[in-house]
């Protein structure tokens, strides 16, 4: 992973499109993510979302401290307007260089900054993907976070503390193939999956 910072606002952007882009009828769909519904992995993500931002404000409490792995998470009332609200809060956040610098906490775990930004890339890419896959729609993720997703889960799956991926297994994908379809197979999903 470089010191560099980027900006999380187009990638969240394109996440608050994919939640919009979800029908009524698609909630209870399956995801990539098994036992997770399509209002589940909505759930999870808006719940991280919060996470992340209370992280570069290092705002630290209850939203930092919940392991995600605690409860199935779920939609909440009026989450298609506080889902938006919360990603454009999000990548403002992590504009602010302070956000970089120093500790933060977020799901319980104490990490530096720039490695929390990178996580939250990583998030918002690989659910971003879970949603499109698990609702038919167009996927193709911002580069910069795509490229800090891929540093973030290629460092984890050679760590032989991670036991081969930050996420669950590795999913071997050949070496030529697109960039999202290796970070896929880096989080433990298979980037053929279709519901």
């Amino acid at each position: 992973m470089t010191g560099q910072t980027f900006d999380l606002g187009p990638q969240a952007l394109i996440v608050a499109r994919l939640a919009q882009g979800v029908t009524e009828e698609q909630l209870d769909g399956v995801t990539p993510c098994p036992g997770l519904a399509v209002h589940n992995m909505l759930g999870h993500v808006a719940g991280l979302v919060i996470a992340f931002r209370d992280a570069a404000r290092k705002d630290l409490g209850p939203t930092t401290a919940t392991s995600p792995d605690s409860f199935v998470p779920d939609i909440e009332p009026g989450w298609r307007e506080a889902l938006p609200k919360a990603l454009d809060e999000l990548a403002e956040a992590w504009r602010d260089p302070a956000a970089w610098t120093g500790e933060t906490r977020a799901g319980g775990v104490s990490l530096p900054g720039a490695v929390a930004a990178a996580v939250a890339a990583d998030e918002l890419v690989v659910h971003g993907w879970d949603l499109a896959r698990a609702t038919g729609q167009e996927y193709e993720p911002d580069a910069a976070a795509l490229q800090a997703s891929q540093g973030l889960l290629a460092a984890a799956a050679e760590d032989p503390s991670t036991d081969g991926g930050l996420f669950g297994p590795v999913v071997s994908v050949p070496d030529d193939a697109p960039l999202l379809d290796r970070v896929i197979g880096l989080s433990g999903r298979d980037p053929g999956w279709k519901p």
